[in-house]
């Protein structure tokens, strides 16, 4: 066996186009490799440019995810976050709107600041043996909920391979063509656009995904999908933008969206039932035509028990945002009810995963205990 490194990232070092297009060419040799890899890596360039170009008309389009690029997104709004995360092939790192203090418009910064005092207060009432530092962040967790999802706030390091980066420029394209106006696209074009004017020195218009005919994944295409339970599931359910965002942390599984006909908004458990429920529902829908993360919309998961398993190991937890271990939770319920009777095979592998936070799995080891412990996690109101 031998092992090479033939090319690596370079901080500070941006490769052309045509220095992508030159490395897929000679990725592309490879499948029909006469000599060795190093006579194809010093061969002319004109011949490998010929290659390319051939791969790119015939549509095999693969090679070109060898090439890939670090970028750095910064003052982007979530929702342009979402759009990329959802597509899968990428990795990232973002900053968390969860554990940071945003820096919005005037009319939700008022209601912001307003309601980290109000949930501060709540939570150390609630919680007296939370630290202030830990408060300030549960604070600032539910607060984010008035924020909008086009609030340029979010910060990125995205690296993503040539060819889907070309995939994702297209679909934008597409999007901003034939999409039709409403009050949300109207919002999201112009940030598509901008995207595609930042990076268009990378743009290879053979480089898309037309002959697959795909579009940005997020956006759900049909109205209803059938909710199923077994090696495979599928499940709908209403979540806030905060949650899909969370969740789209679990590459394995599927997830897409779609507008409710009549604003609704997540409620935290805290102050539901309270005096204060009807004030923030006031003051968050007071917020509609931003888009606020805490909206709620229609989500499609679909997946195999296996990652669903591995999601439980990640979201039923006191440390997760509660929002999604309880949908989490929720799910595992219906997964149980759907296989006790008619799959006892998918039952009894589910069934070790469902006596509460993951520190009750027997095959997990918890590093860094919460505040909250095993008895306690699945019924927190933070």
């Amino acid at each position: 066996m031998k092992i090479e490194v033939i090319g690596s990232t370079k901080v500070g070092y941006q490769m052309t186009k045509e220095e992508a297009i030159d490395f897929s060419g000679k990725e592309a040799g490879i499948c029909y490799l006469p000599d060795n890899l190093q006579s194809l890596l010093s061969e002319e360039s004109e011949k490998t440019l010929k290659r390319a170009n051939r791969t790119l008309k015939s549509g095999h389009h693969s090679v070109f995810g060898h090439p890939t690029y670090n970028l750095s997104l910064e003052e982007v709004p979530k929702i342009l976050a979402m759009i990329i995360n959802n597509e899968k092939v990428y990795n990232t790192s973002e900053k968390s709107a969860r554990y940071t203090k945003m820096n919005p418009s005037e009319e939700e910064k008022e209601l912001y600041e307003k309601w980290i005092k109000i949930y501060k207060e709540l939570i150390a009432k609630e919680y007296p043996t939370i630290d202030e530092k830990r408060v300030e962040k549960l604070a600032q967790e539910n607060a984010r909920y008035l924020i909008s999802v086009f609030t340029p706030a979010t910060v990125l390091g995205y690296t993503v391979n040539f060819c889907q980066l070309n995939y994702i420029i297209h679909w934008f394209e597409d999007y901003i063509k034939n999409e039709e106006e409403n009050s949300f696209s109207k919002k999201l074009k112009p940030v598509l656009k901008e995207f595609i004017n930042q990076l268009g020195d990378l743009n290879v218009e053979e480089l898309n995904s037309d002959i697959k005919k795909r579009r940005i994944s997020l956006f759900a295409q049909k109205k209803e999908r059938k909710e199923e339970f077994g090696e495979n599931y599928c499940t709908t359910y209403l979540a806030s933008f905060a949650q899909l965002a969370q969740a789209q942390r679990h590459r394995t599984i599927s997830y897409e969206m779609s507008f409710l006909d009549k604003p609704q908004y997540y409620i935290p458990p805290i102050i539901k039932g309270t005096e204060l429920e009807k004030q923030w529902l006031e003051d968050i829908s007071s917020l509609e035509e931003f888009y606020p993360q805490g909206m709620l919309v229609k989500v499609n998961e679909r997946g195999t028990v296996e990652n669903f398993i591995l999601k439980c190991t990640e979201r039923l937890c006191g440390s997760a945002q509660l929002e999604i271990m309880e949908q989490t939770s929720k799910i595992m319920e219906k997964y149980l009810s759907a296989t006790k009777e008619n799959n006892i095979e998918i039952y009894q592998e589910l069934l070790p995963y469902a006596k509460g936070a993951r520190c009750t799995f027997p095959d997990w080891k918890c590093t860094s205990p919460c505040v909250f412990g095993p008895k306690n996690a699945m019924n927190r109101k933070i």
